[in-house]
């Protein structure tokens, strides 16, 4: 996942949910969700896609993959919560939507840039 210290013009919330956009993390704490988010993607992540309020993120449901997004998920309520973070799993794929509002979309776009889906052999 790439950094996001988000924040916004001075006296801006970033949403319409008044939430500012910004994330609450350490320094070293965002550095080490940022590890976390990055192992998940390269092991698991078959695909990114922006939607009108954020993005959608596929994972393969390989033992530990739910469990890891979910617990990555937990610390990005608590961190981000300008944001909703949704997981929803079937036999098939995991399945991350991740929405915001105002300028938090645009956030969300640039999030996740770095760590990209494997390349299918």
């Amino acid at each position: 996942m790439a950094e996001h210290e988000i924040t916004t013009a001075p006296g801006s919330t970033g949403t319409d949910s008044g939430a500012p956009v910004a994330c609450a993390l350490t320094p070293a704490g965002l550095a080490a969700q940022a590890a976390r988010w990055a192992r998940l993607a390269a092991r698991a992540m078959t695909g990114r896609t922006q939607t009108e309020h954020g993005l959608r993120l596929r994972f393969r449901p390989e033992p530990g993959t739910e469990k890891e997004l979910r617990a990555l998920v937990a610390v990005e309520n608590e961190c981000c919560s300008w944001a909703t973070w949704t997981v929803a799993a079937d036999p098939a794929h995991i399945v991350l939507d991740i929405r915001a509002t105002g300028a938090g979309t645009a956030v969300l776009h640039s999030m996740f840039a770095s760590p990209r889906p494997p390349r299918p052999v």
